[in-house]
């Protein structure tokens, strides 16, 4: 007989609904053995194929585990600049860009040789190379954040690593640098890698430069956080700021040691530290500090080295929590990984995953903003620059109508503040990004003391002699 109609209706129905069931339980399973396939892959983040330690210094060795990250070091050699920074083969001279800067240096080392900085590729043969080692004594507290240098501490301190790096700071300069073990090896030989920032056993951030370590105790102090440990007590995000902070910073060789000190005891802004600096008790001579004494006017100067922590630290993104990292080493995803991008360079050279994946703009809009604050800030720059040249100027005219040292005291007050503040703005490495309303301020206040002392030299020597008194 055969089957009726409506029986084998109902039974392609059935098949029907026992096909779609099928692949929708296929493909459920599919998806949970993705899942837990990609799980799986995430957590495995790397084959242990060789042992590193705290001695192990050289990032190919820690690249045999890491790959990935140790691929985008590698990147930090490649040529790569923005608007306002960056290096390329011979990096350019910032003084053929500012040509003030050779006058505000006058007497200093930093006169002689300043140029564009490149990759961390290069962080310590650039500083082998330039004029200001190479013509002039410097010591061994230099490599503190060119070098990776704590196993060198540690071996010169017997263990100690603060031993060692006081020790460190105290020699020459090549002296450091040649450094070896008793089997002959050379201690300083790469520039900062993986194990100045990672432990090598838990791969956990950490800071490591001793000169940090102490300031951060002392600035949180300050803070009214007394007892503070950094590595231990720093949360997970801050140490993605606070491994950078270890060496993008303020800085001065302590005494005749010549040890690597934060000014950081009264605070991170320009006029706490200009405090801190001004502030003989804090000094064995009971003076304040100079830097050196300017050759053109004899003031008794302080030079700003590259206070990116500081000047970030007055910023919205710090303010809103954002770390250095999030910027300038942004997440990249390989597969089921989040991998930290180990190029370091310039978010405006990656803006989509530096800066859109916190502002919903178009890469043109982000980087009109940018450049918006940067040529203001420039603008700001040039200004404080062309009254600290026509200070200097004015100082030149006051000497040949026979200025007295005594006379011209006042204005070289003026001219240490105007220039510490100049120079705070130009030695940190945004342009006035990271702070943009804060360095406008420190521009203005340097203009305003620039001119200030200009005045006040001006007037040294122009006026009526006093008459004799009768006799």
């Amino acid at each position: 007989m055969e089957t009726p109609p409506a029986e084998r209706k109902s039974w392609w129905k059935w098949l029907l609904v026992a096909v779609v069931a099928a692949g929708f339980a296929a493909g459920i399973a599919a998806l949970l053995v993705n899942i837990v396939q990609r799980k799986t892959e995430a957590k495995q983040q790397f084959l242990k194929l060789v042992e590193v330690d705290e001695n192990t210094t050289d990032p190919a060795v820690w690249g045999t585990n890491w790959p990935r990250e140790y691929d985008s070091y590698l990147r930090t050699a490649e040529a790569s600049r923005t608007n306002f920074g960056g290096g390329d083969a011979t990096p350019a001279e910032k003084a053929d860009t500012f040509p003030w800067l050779t006058r505000l240096f006058a007497g200093y080392a930093f006169s002689l040789d300043y140029r564009d900085r490149r990759g961390h590729a290069y962080m310590l043969l650039d500083q082998e190379k330039t004029r200001r080692v190479t013509e002039r004594p410097q010591p061994g507290a230099c490599l503190h954040c060119h070098a990776s240098i704590i196993p060198a501490y540690r071996y010169v301190g017997k263990g100690d690593v603060m031993k060692g790096f006081e020790e460190v700071c105290a020699m020459k300069y090549q002296d450091a640098h040649a450094l070896t073990d008793a089997s002959g090896k050379k201690l300083v030989d790469h520039p900062v890698s993986c194990v100045d920032c990672h432990d090598p056993k838990t791969l956990e951030l950490r800071a490591t430069r001793p000169a940090f370590l102490v300031a951060i105790k002392a600035l949180k102090q300050h803070q009214g956080v007394p007892d503070y440990d950094v590595n231990r007590d720093a949360t997970r995000q801050e140490m993605r700021s606070y491994v950078c902070g270890q060496c993008h910073v303020e800085y001065y060789f302590r005494g005749d040691r010549k040890t690597v000190t934060y000014p950081w005891a009264n605070g991170l802004k320009v006029d706490e530290i200009e405090a801190y600096y001004d502030n003989g008790a804090n000094f064995a001579d009971g003076k304040p500090f100079r830097d050196w004494v300017h050759a053109e006017t004899g003031a008794p100067t302080l030079k700003a080295q590259h206070p990116e922590f500081e000047m970030w630290n007055q910023g919205i993104h710090s303010r809103s929590g954002v770390a250095c990292a999030d910027c300038h080493m942004p997440y990249v995803r390989e597969g089921a990984l989040k991998v930290s991008d180990h190029w370091i360079r310039s978010p405006l050279l990656n803006v989509n995953r530096a800066c859109q994946t916190c502002h919903p703009y178009s890469e043109a809009e982000i980087q009109a903003r940018v450049a918006a604050i940067q040529n203001r800030n420039l603008d700001l720059m040039q200004r404080a620059g062309k009254a600290y040249v026509e200070m200097l100027d004015a100082f030149a005219a006051a000497k040949g109508r026979g200025a007295t040292d005594a006379q011209l005291d006042a204005a070289r007050k003026l001219q240490r503040k105007a220039q510490w503040r100049l120079d705070f703005v130009a030695a940190e490495n945004s342009m006035g990004f990271h702070a943009p309303q804060e360095a406008a301020r420190i521009l203005g206040e340097s203009i305003d003391y620039g001119r200030q002392a200009q005045i006040a030299v001006d007037q040294v020597g122009t006026a009526a002699p006093a008459k004799p008194a009768a006799r």
